[in-house]
């Protein structure tokens, strides 16, 4: 804490932290017609995840209905669902990603 004076004054100014944004959870959601291989790819390009991690991610897609992509603040994990939708739809694929807030 600092304090400055100013005209027989004490002004005493504190540091306060902003609280960490909030995250958000990133998520696959299966369908029938995606090609697991181009979720496989989606998950390496888009996620940064290496063959093995984004082969599990796939298969709990597949097996689950759902699957974590990732972590991110508001403004990443909404870009990374834009792109996603965006590459699939590109390829003809109706791959899903959503995301929500992480509690």
């Amino acid at each position: 804490m600092s304090t400055k004076h100013q005209e027989d004054s004490v002004i005493e100014s504190r540091k306060q932290a902003a609280p960490p944004p909030a995250l958000y959870r990133v998520l696959l959601l299966n369908d029938d017609y995606t090609p697991m291989e181009f979720v496989i790819h989606v998950l390496e390009n888009f996620f940064a995840m290496n063959r093995e991690r984004a082969t599990l991610v796939m298969l709990k897609v597949h097996n689950e209905g759902i699957g974590l992509a990732g972590i991110y603040p508001k403004d990443i994990a909404e870009t990374k669902v834009r792109q996603v939708i965006e590459f699939a739809r590109e390829y003809q694929h109706p791959l899903q990603c959503v995301m929500e807030e992480n509690q």
